[in-house]
């Protein structure tokens, strides 16, 4: 059953009044908006070839590609370094904005050539002009490459028709009016993964609407996302392996901005929940657990759910394709992504941010917040307030002093 479909069917005033109209028509749009952005990034296969080339990316070659952004434009980033790195044959991180900002010597080599990549939905942050204004002066020789869904915004028009500067503005509708990021984070990400397709356009398209397939799956089945977040649950610990630890990451911040800090979310990968955090998993925790579709990975992501099961910890929700019935309890969830398989792990992030975004938008409703923002003391923006920036040549002492 489609719940989210149920609160966009309701009349318009009572959307309003309720404060989600924005959130749920933004996570609802995601499969049909990512057939757009696909088509977007293709047709710009020229230019990404160019600049790919003019930072030497290709197999044996010098260049480093950096994918950065702050909040959940930097899990856009993680999400897709693992995918690209395999597919270019070339160095792929995924670095912190404010890494940047305040240790560039660190993250970026001054004798190695590259191409920054800033991904952001509206542009308009401090650090995303901050970081590429360090780089131009800084790392002069580097090429940029800015991704956002505002094409007014200051990170879009700042370096419009700058030379080694180019621009992929996504569809309006892709920059989220909510203050938490939904549609604006996958349509990011599936266009960030044009750069590993740019001679295989047809396989890209292709692989998008394999995903958008997938994820009309989770959108049928919110109803089951609607029952698990009405749980008393007081924390959740999302869990991924490989590229899709980002999208747990995101679906942790999801939760956590949703309900204004009231339940306390952190993500980790299955092997790494071994390390430590297993101790934080109560009766009162919910385990959201993204199976891979790669069998080896699945293997160790099966054994560790038999672990929690064993130990009798927490409450389990299961996303993925063909789930082991025996590895289910009897209170368990499961959310059936038929088709993900077919799609592979590479893209599978969006799927699986769509389930965080769902689950976080019915466990906010269902504490009597406005998804739309639920901040209500403005603690948190949906740009974040602008900061003062320091650099390091205003701050030097004086050599006579």
């Amino acid at each position: 059953m489609n719940a989210l479909a149920d609160l966009l069917h309701r009349p318009a005033a009572e959307q309003a009044g309720r404060g989600y109209a924005d959130t749920a028509r933004e996570v609802a749009q995601q499969p049909e908006t990512w057939l757009e952005t696909a088509r977007t990034a293709v047709g710009a296969r020229p230019e990404l070839r160019a600049v790919l080339r003019a930072a030497d990316i290709r197999p044996g070659g010098a260049g480093l590609l950096i994918l950065t952004g702050s909040g959940s434009s930097l899990y856009v980033a993680e999400c897709a370094a693992m995918p690209l790195q395999r597919a270019l044959q070339a160095t792929v991180r995924a670095v912190p904005s404010a890494q940047m900002l305040t240790h560039l010597d660190g993250c970026v080599p001054p004798d190695r050539p590259g191409l920054c990549v800033s991904l952001a939905r509206s542009g308009d942050s401090p650090e995303s002009t901050a970081v590429v204004d360090q780089m131009l002066s800084r790392r002069p020789a580097w090429q940029h490459l800015v991704v956002t869904c505002n094409g007014i915004g200051r990170l879009a028009t700042r370096y419009a028709g700058r030379a080694g500067a180019l621009r992929l503005i996504l569809a309006d509708r892709t920059c989220d009016r909510s203050l938490v990021m939904t549609s604006s984070f996958t349509n990011l990400l599936v266009a960030t993964h044009v750069l590993a397709s740019l001679d295989h356009p047809r396989s890209y398209l292709a692989h998008v609407e394999q995903i958008a397939a997938a994820a009309r799956q989770v959108l049928d089945q919110s109803a089951v996302l609607a029952t698990a977040a009405g749980l008393p649950f007081r924390s959740v610990i999302f869990l991924g392996s490989g590229s899709r630890l980002g999208a747990a990451r995101e679906a942790a911040l999801k939760m956590v901005e949703m309900t204004a800090g009231s339940v306390a979310a952190t993500a980790d990968t299955f092997l790494g929940l071994r390390h430590g955090p297993m101790s934080a998993i109560h009766a009162d925790t919910l385990v959201v657990c993204f199976l891979a579709c790669d069998p080896v990975t699945r293997a160790y992501e099966l054994d560790l759910i038999r672990e929690l099961n064993r130990k009798v910890l927490g409450v389990r929700l299961i996303v993925g394709d063909a789930v082991p019935a025996d590895v289910v309890r009897d209170h368990d969830y499961v959310l059936d992504c038929r088709g993900l398989s077919r799609a592979g792990d590479d893209l599978a992030a969006v799927t699986d941010v769509m389930a965080g975004q769902l689950l976080a938008l019915f466990r906010c409703l269902s504490a009597g917040l406005r998804p739309d923002a639920p901040s209500s003391s403005n603690v948190i923006n949906r740009v974040v307030e602008d900061f003062a920036l320091y650099y390091r040549h205003d701050l030097q002492p004086d050599d006579g002093a």
